[in-house]
């Protein structure tokens, strides 16, 4: 045997520590997470954001529980398409898979639509049809190009925004501050209940769209070859990512509901949360915020269209999808340029055609069927297939899948409509390609 053959092929390195899994993991899901969609989330539970933030954190949080479990039994894999796949059955994987990918399709529309508004805000001249181009033409130039927002980038940009949320919660105390002597306890027990607005249904709506505030904390999974003691810090992670997302953005939300209660009308509901910034802290504060968030939601919508365009092309290298479209890649840059054009299109198209609020429910509506998935999954893998059956094995992912359940049903009837014509256009193209195997 020669001495060259006894040298291992390179490996990943498992050298991510605890505390470095869980910066990594606020930084993914961005400290600002809940800004972007507050106005839709006011809208929709009649002011009660910060009651919808936490109902939402619970049912992640459940649900993170069974993306660890599940990360110890495949912690090469980290996908959903992968857990469902091996646990349940695999059209249920590739129907999982295909659902999802309504998260990174619609990742960057919805910030296409923000930015153009965003930018509007900036801008108020340049026309939203033009701002709208602008973005939907930028994502899609930053990945024909390799250009990705490195982990550095990612840093500074969370240290930025950790600035900007406590520049805007000093406003916010210096503004009630300054109210009235006449502020009792219960002005500062509205955003969680207020008994002239409350209603349960519009809250679990409202619900159903606040879960984009933790989209992403599932991403901890895939790094599970490089994390040290992946069976137990996976899961410690993604529950701590979880916790902590949605205690600050309850935080960020309740001090936005104290300055703008319900009832009074936002300028643009989209980027509400810039005008409640305005109000508590002026046009220096306003502007602040709206150029974090824009440049925030730059990198999310670029990142957004490389995820897509890369998990186009594994279901098209696979044959999954039809592979001379979405399998090609360009054999001089070495990018799925189809996959990167396509997705800029719908994101151009989208931003005319869709709202922020309708693409957000969508997103959801594919996410949520991934959480109940996964959910399924730990089921079948940790209670039922299980020789020493535990309660704790069963009970976190059933009720995580039951609260996913609720707030799916809750999703509106547009948006529940369109997501089963994407699954029904999935589950067409499997059975086509099926046939097409068949005949060959």
């Amino acid at each position: 045997m020669y001495a060259g053959s006894l040298v291992s092929a390179p490996s990943l390195r498992r050298t991510l520590k605890l505390s470095q899994l869980v910066i990594m993991g606020v930084i993914l899901v961005q400290p600002t997470a809940p800004m972007p969609l507050f106005g839709v989330v006011f809208q929709e539970a009649r002011g009660h954001v910060v009651v919808a933030i936490l109902l939402a954190m619970v049912a992640m949080l459940l649900t993170a529980v069974s993306y660890g479990r599940m990360a110890r039994a495949y912690p090469s894999a980290g996908s959903a398409y992968t857990y469902v796949g091996e646990e349940i059955h695999p059209v249920a994987g590739y129907l999982t898979g295909w659902s999802m990918l309504l998260d990174y399709v619609l990742n960057p529309l919805i910030c296409t639509i923000w930015c153009a508004k965003a930018a509007g805000n900036i801008a108020p001249a340049i026309p939203y049809a033009l701002w709208a181009l602008f973005f939907a033409g930028l994502f899609t130039f930053l990945n024909l190009r390799q250009v990705q927002t490195t982990a550095q980038v990612n840093t500074a940009l969370a240290v930025v925004m950790g600035l900007v949320i406590v520049w805007f919660l000093w406003a916010v105390g210096k503004y009630i501050a300054g109210l009235p002597s006449g502020v009792d306890a219960a002005f500062f027990l509205k955003p969680f209940y207020d008994p002239a607005t409350f209603s349960m249904s519009h809250v679990a709506t409202g619900t159903s769209l606040a879960v984009l505030t933790y989209i992403g904390f599932d991403a901890i999974s895939t790094l599970s070859e490089e994390v040290v003691d992946p069976k137990r810090n996976i899961l410690r992670a993604t529950v701590l990512v979880c916790l902590i997302t949605g205690v600050l953005s309850a935080i960020e939300v309740y001090a936005a509901q104290l300055i703008w209660p319900f009832g009074q009308v936002f300028p643009d509901i989209d980027t509400a949360f810039v005008h409640v910034a305005g109000k508590a802290g002026g046009v220096v504060l306003f502007q602040a915020l709206n150029l974090t968030l824009l440049v925030a939601s730059i990198g999310s919508g670029a990142g957004g269209q490389l995820a897509g365009a890369r998990m186009l092309y594994g279901m098209g290298r696979d044959g999954s999808i039809p592979r001379g479209m979405f399998g090609h890649v360009d054999s001089k840059s070495g990018i799925p340029t189809y996959n990167v054009l396509l997705i800029g299109a719908l994101s151009a198209l989208g931003a005319f055609l869709m709202s922020y609020e309708l693409g957000a429910e969508l997103l959801n509506f594919g996410a949520f069927i991934g959480f109940m998935g996964v959910n399924i999954a730990a089921i079948l893998r940790w209670y039922v297939r299980a020789q020493d059956k535990k309660m704790s094995a069963l009970l976190p992912p059933v009720f995580g899948f039951l609260i996913c359940f609720v707030m799916w049903l809750n999703l509106r009837t547009p948006a529940k409509l369109s997501g089963f014509g994407w699954l029904a256009l999935g589950a067409a193209l499997l059975w086509w390609r099926g046939k097409v195997r068949q005949a060959a």
